[in-house]
């Protein structure tokens, strides 16, 4: 069986992979490996801290003893802090220590846009502005126009992962625009898997969630296909990269 890793900062939101692994129908394995978060802080400088390549490069050991065939960084916020580039080379170091093929959940947004054909989007961050301005100047390196970035002013990933249904459905509500094809909700440690029917018939278009597409990313990475109307507009297209 297919097997895609994961490495997922500290402690929130990890329950929506098992809830993604089943909702795939058994078809492809989902382990996930904690990362130290060292501080836990939507801030611009703890977020550069958390996706150093040391605290990634510590956690790919376990996921290759669990059969993991590719791996990805399950946070957006310490990839795109990197910048474009930099995400890139914390990709490449990560794909290098764990010899095998990597992305990350800011990666993984700017592909899943891609695959939608969407050209507009909109942003529903928990995060405060300034550090959901970086994910707003991140996918427009990758050729997206964003029409609007809303920032919540979340700090911790502690407090996001508390969040419920009507929180979620709440902030994407705030964060849509009339001018936006998707919209995108950032934070990894969002519980958003569950959800995913109601957000896309409250906004009435495509929605598309941190969880959601780092799993659609690693089978992207293993070229494999798996439709789950359940999990969303994206995951009636095409995973195969």
């Amino acid at each position: 069986m297919a097997s895609v890793g994961f490495l997922y900062p500290g402690h929130s939101a990890e329950d929506d992979y098992p809830r993604l692994e089943s909702l795939l129908g058994g078809s492809v394995r989902l382990p996930l490996v904690h990362t130290d978060i060292g501080e836990d802080a939507h801030r611009v400088d703890a977020l550069l801290e958390m996706g150093s390549a040391a605290r990634l490069a510590a956690g790919v050991a376990e996921l290759k003893v669990r059969g993991a065939e590719a791996v990805v960084w399950a946070c957006t916020s310490a990839s795109f802090v990197f910048g474009w580039e930099g995400a890139h080379e914390q990709v490449r170091e990560l794909s290098v220590a764990a010899g095998l093929p990597a992305s990350s959940t800011s990666f993984a947004f700017a592909h899943a846009v891609q695959a939608l054909g969407a050209r507009r989007v909109a942003i529903a961050a928990t995060y405060p502005a300034d550090v959901a301005e970086h994910f707003q100047a991140f996918l427009k390196s990758a050729g997206t126009e964003v029409v609007s970035t809303r920032g919540s002013g979340i700090i911790t990933a502690a407090e996001v992962g508390t969040w419920g249904r009507e929180e979620v459905l709440a902030i994407a509500r705030a964060g849509d625009h009339p001018d936006a094809e998707a919209v995108l909700l950032p934070d990894t440690a969002l519980h958003t898997a569950a959800h995913l029917p109601a957000l896309e018939a409250e906004l009435g278009k495509p929605v598309l969630t941190a969880n959601q597409v780092t799993v659609w990313e690693g089978l992207r990475l293993l070229d494999r296909e798996i439709a789950c109307p359940e999990l969303g507009e994206l995951f009636t297209r095409t995973t195969r990269g």
